[in-house]
């Protein structure tokens, strides 16, 4: 912008936008300032209350407090925030604690390099894989509104049945040593294609909790000691805002935000969180959807609820992910995917109406509703509308499938993730179910 000579021409307004899913995290007393919108070695800004973007936070790094004898260890550990690459753990007996996605990740990457990898686990996990039927991308088979409508009909005991018995017939998690006690939707899930394979090779042995630290080895919960070389903690993060403590104030990872972006007792919406969420899907359409929210109230052109309004919207939420995911740090600012980009899409004014598409654009409705769920749905109608979303939406299979075409072959791939039949006679239902509900009696 600089170079161009821009920016004698753009006003940055003094309005703060928290961007945590950017950040660089802080060590210690070392804080992190990541510039939105200028340069690293720039000066901080002045106290005047100049205009200002800086999404700024503090993550302290959580390990482990009922680990005992951690301090007398002789090996060396770390915070997987720190880890960068195998190639120092060459030859060495290793412990991975925790089974989030990091920890999942980082066990499979040294179980390469090093003599021997044990998982420690405090309550097992679910692992599903980023390789869904077919070979087609996770989210691309099963982040659709057709997917999400059925979830939503089916009872809770139902859905976590059927994707158990799925996630079980592709490894069974009992068998090597994962499955947890609670359902698989009461957690946030963990993704690994390769884990199976590193578990059943020898490579990644699971072990349970650390009980406690020796000089040179770990004693587990269940009575085992392995000598170890080091300790990789996959233990998570706390988050907190010392900067806003006079706007929010972050307990237990418990932030009292709106929507998890707007702080429900400022004057004036001035401020918002943007990616500030733990989804199950892409976290950079949500961030997207966001933004264009927060930009339409900062600009005057949409108001927030009032404060009462906001507050019992906040306890409502909060309520419900105490009463759906097991107690965690971890899941205190969940969301789900299509749900909440919906609800963002609502207060922007461009979720899709699927209905009306089905009687002006059956093709098109077909796709939105059976295929993914992607952020081209949001370009359709209202602000921001882009012209091509429709083209994008409809020809986006293909994209997927193109880069995999690397040799001519004779039959051509599965152009769509559900039968066309199907489509049409669910859709011819629906519009029927739809039309009978509105003619019923109030």
């Amino acid at each position: 912008m600089h170079q161009m000579g821009l920016h004698k021409h753009v006003a940055i307004p003094p309005i703060l936008m928290v961007c945590p899913w950017r950040l660089l995290l802080c060590h210690q007393h070392q804080s992190a300032l990541l510039a939105g919108v200028t340069a690293a070695n720039s000066p901080l800004p002045p106290e005047t209350g100049s205009p200002s973007c800086w999404p700024h936070t503090r993550w302290a790094l959580q390990l482990p407090s009922k680990a005992s004898g951690l301090e007398k260890f002789e090996g060396w550990y770390l915070h997987s925030r720190d880890y960068k690459s195998p190639q120092s753990f060459s030859g060495k007996q290793v412990v991975v604690v925790g089974t989030g996605n990091s920890g999942i990740d980082i066990a499979v990457e040294l179980s390469h390099a090093a003599k021997q990898v044990f998982l420690s686990t405090k309550r097992g996990t679910w692992v599903l894989q980023r390789v869904a039927d077919g070979g087609y991308p996770f989210d691309l088979s099963y982040l659709s509104r057709f997917m999400q409508l059925l979830h939503s009909l089916l009872p809770q005991n139902a859905s976590n049945f059927f994707l158990e018995r799925k996630s079980n017939a592709r490894f069974d998690h009992a068998l090597y040593g994962l499955q947890p006690q609670h359902r698989i939707l009461d957690q946030h899930p963990t993704i690994s294609d390769d884990l199976p394979n590193r578990i059943i090779s020898g490579r990644v042995l699971v072990k349970p909790n650390v009980q406690e630290f020796t000089e040179t080895s770990a004693i587990f919960e269940d009575g085992t000691r392995e000598d170890i070389d080091a300790v990789v903690f996959a233990t998570g993060y706390s988050f907190s805002f010392p900067f806003l403590e006079g706007c929010v104030k972050v307990v237990e990872n418990q932030i009292p935000l709106y929507k998890f972006m707007f702080p429900p007792d400022l004057e004036k919406p001035t401020l918002a969180f943007i990616g500030l969420i733990q989804p199950l899907g892409a976290i950079m359409p949500i961030s997207e959807l966001q933004c264009r929210w927060a930009t339409r109230v900062f600009k005057g052109l949409q108001d927030l609820p009032p404060s009462t309004d906001m507050l019992a919207d906040i306890a409502q939420t909060k309520e419900k992910m105490a009463k759906r995911y097991v107690r965690s740090r971890r899941h205190t600012i969940q969301v789900d995917y299509i749900p909440y980009m919906d609800e963002l899409a609502c207060q922007v004014g461009v979720k899709p109406n699927l209905l009306a598409l089905f009687f002006t654009d059956p093709k098109l409705a077909l796709e939105v509703a059976f295929g993914p769920c992607t952020p081209y749905q949001y370009r359709l109608q209202g602000p921001g509308k882009w012209a091509g979303a429709r083209e994008a939406i409809l020809t986006q299979q293909q994209r997927v499938v193109r880069p995999l075409q690397t040799r001519a072959r004779d039959c051509p791939a599965r152009s769509s993730t559900v039968p066309h039949i199907f489509k049409v006679f669910f859709s011819i239902g629906l519009i029927v179910a739809t039309l009978v509900y509105v003619s019923l009696p109030r």
